[in-house]
């Protein structure tokens, strides 16, 4: 009985989302809250000197070789076809999704395939900080 009752409770970090953008620009990262105060300012001032080696959007990563990161459906003619049917998504996941896949086609990160028989639902994952 008593485990029963007992409250299940999520296990959350102490963390601190950080800017080490200049002005306006957005370069965030996470720092633990739990390090002593010295190392955590050391490892601040380390991350801002080198920030110029991160990669804080798709648009910084232009030599990603397509050869070494390409998916491609192979297609077994003798295998019967299945087509889903569109699921419905709240609108605004649905914006979300139409975002991030743009972002990655602008970026050359997705190329259009035409494969009209296997069509398959995205299948979003909401990340904690609200992002798809």
């Amino acid at each position: 009985m008593e485990q029963e009752e007992r409250e299940v409770k999520l296990h959350r970090e102490a963390i601190e989302v950080m800017n080490l953008g200049i002005g306006g620009e957005k370069k965030e990262v996470k720092v633990d809250t739990c390090m002593s105060e010295n190392v955590r300012d050391d490892l601040v001032i380390l991350l801002r000197d080198y920030q110029d080696i991160f990669t804080w959007s798709y648009q910084d990563m232009p030599g990603l070789s397509s050869k070494i990161v390409q998916h491609k459906l192979p297609l077994n003619p003798e295998c019967s076809l299945v087509k889903q049917k569109l699921r419905t998504m709240k609108p605004e996941m649905s914006l979300k999704i139409k975002k991030e896949v743009k972002k990655q086609f602008d970026a050359g990160f997705l190329a259009i395939a035409r494969y009209p028989e296997w069509v398959a639902n995205i299948v979003s994952v909401p990340k904690k900080d609200g992002k798809v």
